[in-house]
Parts: C-alpha cells; structure tokens; sequence
C-alpha cells in the first residue's frame, strides 16, 4: 500500500511470486511482466492511490477494503482486494469494485 502511495511501480511488485495473478473486475493479468504492465498503464498513468480502510481474513485470505482515488472516471471507487498469500508472496489477487 506504500509502494501505491508513491506509484513506485517497482516496489508495487516486489510482494508478488513471479507467476502471481491478478483478477481486476474478471479480466486476469499473470506473472510480473503483465502487472508491471498494469500497474504503469492503470495505477500510475492515473494516479490511483488506493487508501485501505478495512481488512479480515476470509476462507483463507485477507481481504483489504477502501476507496481508490485518482484521475479516473468515478474517482473515487470503492474496492475490495481478496489476496492469497504463499510463501511469504501475494500469490494471487482479485480486485472488485
């Protein structure tokens, strides 16, 4: 959520395993290279800072709620990330709105 902050996109990365997946609203994004391209194109073109304002861990996952807010359409946009963790890396996420 730091790394959001500042849209440092790298750092973005770092929590994610290498053959991670993101579900954004359905459409799915694997591995590092595809959300770097996300996260440059997505998060940081439009300056979306997203500001967790709940989190509780659900059938095995920690789910993280907030608004995101930025130069987007409907800014800001209530989220919810469902996160699977493995190993100590975010193994898979999916993000509705």
């Amino acid at each position: 959520m730091a790394a959001n902050a500042r849209l440092d996109v790298s750092a973005m990365l770092e929590p994610f395993a290498a053959d991670a997946l993101l579900t954004d609203n359905g459409r799915a994004v694997l591995g590092r290279a595809e959300l770097r391209r996300l996260f440059e194109e997505e998060v940081v073109a439009v300056k979306a800072i997203f500001t967790p304002d709940t989190v509780r861990h659900e059938d095995g996952q920690v789910v993280v709620e907030g608004p995101a807010h930025g130069d987007f359409k409907g800014s800001p946009i209530r989220f919810t990330y469902r996160f699977t963790l493995e190993d100590d890396a975010i193994k898979a996420l999916e993000i509705t709105a």
